[in-house]
């Protein structure tokens, strides 16, 4: 079986597609959002940021040349965003968690 033939893996990556879309909508916006909009936008990007960090992790372990293309163009990707090529995306990850978390600590007390 395919890593994307489960239900689960295209469920998720479905899920992932969504958030990013809804957060690409808003995000010219959230210079004018109030502090619960901004709080809602902020945890937005946190959900799917741990959504990605699990997929990736899962594209990580998986033997299937579907899986690994993806993870190959995920690297691609954080290449062409300036990322260094040998640069571990697990901290990568790591260290967006952490900005997030300081932007929701701002926002939480500008309330």
């Amino acid at each position: 079986m395919s890593f994307f033939d489960s239900e689960m893996v295209r469920a998720e990556v479905a899920h992932i597609a969504e958030m990013q879309e809804d957060i690409y909508q808003s995000v010219w916006k959230f210079a004018s959002f109030d502090d619960t909009e901004k709080l809602r936008h902020v945890t937005l990007l946190q959900d799917l940021l741990e959504k990605q960090r699990v997929l990736y992790t899962r594209l990580s372990l998986s033997n299937d040349p579907e899986a690994k293309a993806m993870k190959e163009n995920i690297i691609t990707s954080a290449k062409q965003l300036g990322f260094p090529p040998d640069v571990d995306l697990g901290y990568v990850f790591s260290n967006m968690s952490s900005i997030i978390e300081t932007m929701k600590k701002t926002i939480q007390e500008g309330s």
